[in-house]
């Protein structure tokens, strides 16, 4: 609180701005929510992620290393 300012001052110019900014919110809500298309695509990765992690290992396979000295 800034001095000199009275306590019920500062909360009356808090809740007008709070009242502000709950209007500017309520008035952008004019897009749709992605919200389903991030969760599809969020559980694919972890499908796919999970095929990966599960492979069976290849055996009797060497790992091929191009720049190996």
């Amino acid at each position: 609180m800034y001095p000199g300012t009275h306590p019920d001052l500062h909360l009356r110019l808090h809740a007008l701005r709070a009242a502000e900014l709950r209007r500017a919110a309520a008035g952008s809500r004019h897009r749709p929510p992605r919200a389903n298309l991030r969760t599809r695509l969020g559980w694919t990765l972890v499908e796919l992620g999970l095929r990966l992690v599960n492979r069976p290992a290849v055996s009797g396979r060497r790992l091929v290393r191009p720049y190996a000295a």
